[in-house]
């Protein structure tokens, strides 16, 4: 992904919960809404995420040491899943807490115009925040669904903020539905459900956002489009065939490649060196995320006959 458009979008949500953050409070404070203090905080943890999302790029372009010869990537993974936790914590639990609270000791709303003034308002300044994640997504996404681009990209932040997005318009509506049942009825209990709700939507969101960066964390190889570019590119010249392939991304910017490629019996010492270095070239060109590469020159053995039958035979059994 384009850092650049990742970055644009971390802001453009850091600024937009920071503002929804204050209104949301000054609207609980008027109105005593617990759908509004569990948006409120939600709204502080989206804020504090962004600012964690960016930390975590600082930190990724750090350069490499003799402890981490491979740099640190995979901060933005790191940060990234810190992101998942905090908002399954501060968000989701917190809303659970105190819309239970809300159901089992309802109080009177006051005010409750200026809670729905609030959250409409709070939801224009996340519908912008959605739009850019959105619109910086677009090119990355290619014609994968929206939930393929979620679970596939090797790329965390925007995955990350439009979940957060996303979750957080579900929320604001939520919560409008919430408070405007207990105008209507005039039972106040409608409030604590819409709060319920709404962790119940934080903890789903923040559940598949721990799963992914989890996988991320861990390490993942290049997607199957990525792979058979690679395989594609490394066959050419002196080499004849990949005898097997291994990747493995570093950060969400650079993917390591070690293979084995088959040579030639007659090659030279420079043929292989000069073949090597122009597969390389190949595979950078094919997926330039491929930056760092290990290629092991060998000779290609096929399987004998013998073998092949009694693979065979064992299949048949």
């Amino acid at each position: 992904m384009s850092a650049s458009g990742g970055t644009k979008a971390i802001l453009a949500a850091l600024v937009a919960n920071a503002g929804i953050a204050v209104a949301k409070f000054v609207g609980f404070l008027v109105t005593g809404s617990s759908s509004m203090l569990a948006e409120s905080v939600h709204s502080v943890a989206d804020t504090s995420n962004q600012g964690l999302l960016l930390l975590g790029q600082k930190r990724a372009k750090k350069a490499a040491t003799q402890l981490h010869p491979f740099g640190f990537g995979r901060n933005r993974y790191f940060y990234s899943f810190v992101v998942a936790l905090v908002l399954f914590t501060l968000g989701s639990m917190f809303a659970l807490y105190e819309g239970i609270h809300k159901i089992s000791h309802p109080e009177e709303l006051t005010s409750p115009g200026v809670a729905i003034g609030v959250l409409l308002v709070a939801v224009g300044l996340e519908t912008y925040s959605f739009r850019t994640a959105v619109h910086e997504s677009r090119p990355l996404k290619g014609r994968a669904s929206w939930w393929q681009f979620i679970r596939t990209s090797r790329s965390p932040e925007l995955p990350v903020v439009l979940l957060e997005d996303a979750g957080a318009l579900v929320g604001l509506l939520l919560a409008l539905v919430g408070v405007g049942m207990s105008v209507l009825t005039g039972d106040p209990v409608w409030d604590g459900i819409g709060t319920v709700s709404i962790g119940l939507l934080l903890g789903v969101i923040a559940v598949i956002l721990i799963i992914e960066m989890q996988s991320l964390l861990i390490g993942e190889g290049a997607t199957p489009g990525e792979e058979q570019a690679i395989q594609a590119a490394l066959v050419g010249g002196a080499i004849d065939r990949v005898v097997h392939l291994k990747t493995q991304y570093l950060g969400p910017e650079e993917l390591l490649v070690a293979a084995k490629v088959a040579v030639g019996g007659d090659e030279t010492s420079a043929g292989i060196a000069a073949a090597i270095d122009a597969a390389e070239e190949r595979v950078r060109a094919a997926v330039p995320a491929a930056r760092v590469i290990y290629l092991e020159p060998d000779l290609y053995r096929a399987p004998a006959a013998g073998a092949l039958r009694h693979g065979a035979e064992q299949d048949q059994g």
